[in-house]
């Protein structure tokens, strides 16, 4: 099992080559990554046995950027038929799983699978369970399955506190009809990245007051107002109708990068299309300045060394926050729902909430 095995979004299989080599360095464990352009996956390949064991016993995987989800384990080829007894002699030396979760791969080609894996798992969960592999909701680990082809899968372990929280990283949301724009979507998924959900009605609630620059025509101003929250809107361009009536809303016509509260909000969000250095210059001003406790912005990525320029930024954000003596957690991930872009979380940890 010395193979780590992470899906990405198409066409970034090299910054999870970079983020995944950086981390493995750092940590001592010899190996090399290897991924297919435009494949969704890549895989670093440990020079050790014990290397993949290590990597994700020393990472946590909600702090890498550009990985979905990742397992540690090995391929295998699959006959035509009795697929599952080849699992499971596969199977006899990985300890018991607590979970099951079969996934492809974020492509046209996984996308065709997903019908034989929806056929696929019940017979073999059935067959996990009587050979007492599977024990459901138990304290193993999960066992993850990701198809390559009816007759390839890897056959991966990852514990479940410890990898994505959805099968491929990919969370199942419903488009609401009455948002603006599909944009919505990306604030609700980092609602669920950044923030557990047993914390919602403390950090998310209608006694608080939000800021959304760049916000027309309302695509993440609807995710505040669906939590309740007074929210200034800030962009130059109309707000959809349906959230002024809401009454929740005050529109300003102004530049998000200049404009500023005149008092401490709980929540800022920004989608600006920008040079990511430029925003990375307001994240600093508003948390740094403590005109908000917590945000969520999205920087948007250059066509080259997207890896290299995101780590810089970070480093940059967090350097600037220590030289202001603030002290500020910082996530940051590419989200199911971003494209040329990454999130970041950021929260105040030494301003006291209202």
């Amino acid at each position: 099992m010395n193979t780590l095995f992470m899906h990405c979004r198409p066409g970034f299989e090299g910054e999870v080559c970079a983020e995944i080599s950086e981390h493995a360095a750092l940590l001592g464990i010899a190996g090399y990554a290897r991924g297919k352009p435009q494949s969704a996956c890549a895989e670093f390949v440990c020079a050790e046995p014990d290397g993949g064991e290590r990597l994700m016993r020393e990472l946590r995987f909600e702090r890498l950027i550009f990985p979905r989800q990742w397992a540690r384990g090995a391929f295998v080829e699959l006959p035509e038929s009795d697929r599952i007894s080849v699992l499971l002699e596969h199977l006899a030396d990985y300890p018991v799983f607590g979970s099951l979760w079969l996934e492809v791969l974020d492509s046209n080609e996984g996308k065709e699978l997903s019908t034989f894996c929806r056929k696929f798992e019940v017979p073999l969960r059935k067959a996990l369970h009587k050979a007492g592999r599977l024990v459901e909701n138990a304290a193993g680990p999960r066992l993850l399955l990701t198809f390559i082809s009816g007759r390839r899968v890897f056959v991966g372990l990852a514990e479940s506190n410890n990898s994505a929280l959805w099968p491929m990283g990919i969370p199942r949301l419903k488009f609401p009809r009455e948002a603006p724009s599909r944009s919505t979507l990306k604030l609700e998924e980092a609602w669920h990245q950044f923030i557990p959900r047993e914390q919602w009605d403390l950090r998310l609630n209608d006694d608080m007051t939000g800021v959304d620059l760049g916000a027309s025509p309302g695509g993440w101003t609807y995710q505040l107002v669906k939590r309740g929250m007074l929210v200034t809107a800030i962009d130059n361009g109309p707000m959809a109708e349906s959230l002024m009536e809401t009454g929740l809303v005050q529109h300003l016509m102004a530049d998000g990068f200049t404009w500023q509260p005149k008092h401490t909000v709980d929540w800022m969000v920004c989608d600006i299309v920008e040079k990511p250095a430029r925003t990375a210059s307001l994240i600093e001003t508003w948390l740094g300045e403590g005109l908000c406790r917590e945000a969520v912005v999205n920087l948007k990525l250059p066509m080259k060394q997207r890896y290299g320029e995101v780590r810089r930024l970070l480093d940059r954000i967090e350097a600037g926050f220590k030289a202001r003596k603030v002290k500020v957690s910082i996530a940051c991930k590419q989200l199911y729902h971003d494209r040329e872009e990454v999130t970041c979380h950021l929260r105040r940890l030494d301003l006291k909430s209202r």
